[in-house]
Formats: C-alpha cells, structure tokens, sequence
C-alpha cells in the first residue's frame, strides 16, 4: 500500500474514472456544438425558405 492508504488497484480505478469524466465532458461539449449548428441551419433554412415564399408570386 501507498502512503496515502489506497492500493495500486484502488488508484487505477480512480483515475479510470476521471478519464471517462473527462471523456464524457468533451462527448457532450461536441454535442452541444452540434446541436448549435444544427440549430443555426435550421434557422438560416427556414429563414430562406420564407424568403423564397415571400419573392415569389402566389399562383391563382
């Protein structure tokens, strides 16, 4: 055992765990970048769909 009283095992588990919290922080910041983006497009689209609808003339 180490001087702090945890095993070698006990250590690897810990930093095991904030590597996968670590992983999971940057999975959801890139998920939320691309739920932004997408967002945004979604934005611009309809944006230019109405646009579009606006600047052409309606059909009788």
């Amino acid at each position: 055992m180490s001087q702090d009283g945890k095993s070698a095992a006990e250590k690897r588990s810990e930093e095991r765990q904030r590597m996968y919290k670590q992983v999971l922080k940057e999975r959801e910041n890139v998920d939320r970048k691309e739920r932004a983006r997408t967002a945004e497009l979604r934005a611009l689209r309809l944006a230019k769909e109405a646009a579009d609808k606006e600047a052409t003339p309606a059909k009788k």
